[in-house]
């Protein structure tokens, strides 16, 4: 287990393999641990990263704000530190969101851009997520935990096909607070990538599963409208957690991309 100290907190991050550097960003609730077993994977060619924002997983979470730009600060300060001086981002759902706005803040920083099941506009949210962003849902929620776990114990089935998706939620669920489970989400719905889209010019690639309840499946089409070089991968079986339910074809798709030299410009 590693971690960095910033002004705004402690930062846990693992790695994995040698090479050139990739690095991993997880979604709402999630953690490093989603990328575990790409990683795995990856390490055998890159030299994968991947962190736990701030208020997530294992780190810091004494802060007053978890806005997605916090985040994107986050991404900036933790190549800064550990010398990374550009790098692929792979981010899924919100990791996505906030790797193309690092894309759009700290262009130098970016080689490439792969996004999972990430909303371009915060609205394509499903209601449930939406409703988790205002402060009397998530307060009852979080006054009633046993039921909100049980809740999600019940729905795991229909967001993930991989069996051990429901302890992997729940055991992330348990390292959040009101705050960054709050404040996270609601910034996340209040987000619109697409006026600035445009800015982007390194290659891109969105990979979107048709049977996503937790992100709407056609945010492929923002992306796309806004970056037309963009690579769209769709997945017809796949849920929000493609990297989980379609493993070996996801593994296959972003190795190609990442090897991808021809891509290396826009």
């Amino acid at each position: 287990m590693s971690s960095i100290t910033t002004s705004q907190g402690i930062v846990h991050y693992e790695v994995y393999g040698r090479g050139r550097p990739v690095i991993f960003l997880h979604g709402w609730l999630g953690s490093w641990g989603l990328w575990q077993e790409t990683m795995n994977n990856i390490g055998r060619f890159y030299r994968a990263y991947a962190l736990d924002f701030w208020g997530f997983g294992e780190s810091g979470k004494k802060r007053t704000t978890y806005d997605v730009q916090d985040f994107v600060s986050l991404v900036d300060q933790f190549m800064d530190q550990l010398g990374i001086v550009r790098a692929p981002l792979v981010g899924h759902s919100m990791g996505g969101t906030v790797s193309l706005l690092v894309a759009m803040q700290y262009p130098q920083r970016v080689e490439k851009v792969v996004v999972i099941g990430s909303p371009i506009v915060g609205s394509s949210l499903a209601l449930t997520l939406k409703l988790a962003g205002r402060r009397p849902v998530a307060a009852t929620l979080f006054n009633l935990m046993g039921l909100f776990r049980l809740g999600l114990r019940l729905a795991a089935p229909f967001m993930c096909k991989d069996e051990r998706f429901p302890n992997m939620i729940l055991n992330d669920l348990s390292r959040t607070t009101l705050e960054s489970f709050l404040l996270s989400i609601a910034s996340l719905r209040n987000t619109d990538l697409r006026p600035r889209l445009n800015q982007i010019q390194v290659p891109v690639m969105g990979m979107y599963g048709d049977r996503d309840i937790i992100v709407h499946p056609d945010q492929w089409q923002p992306l796309q409208r806004g970056i037309t070089t963009a690579r769209i991968e769709r997945y017809p079986n796949a849920g929000h957690f493609i990297m989980l339910d379609e493993p070996q074809s996801f593994m296959q798709t972003l190795k190609d991309f990442l090897d991808d030299t021809t891509t290396d410009s826009v």
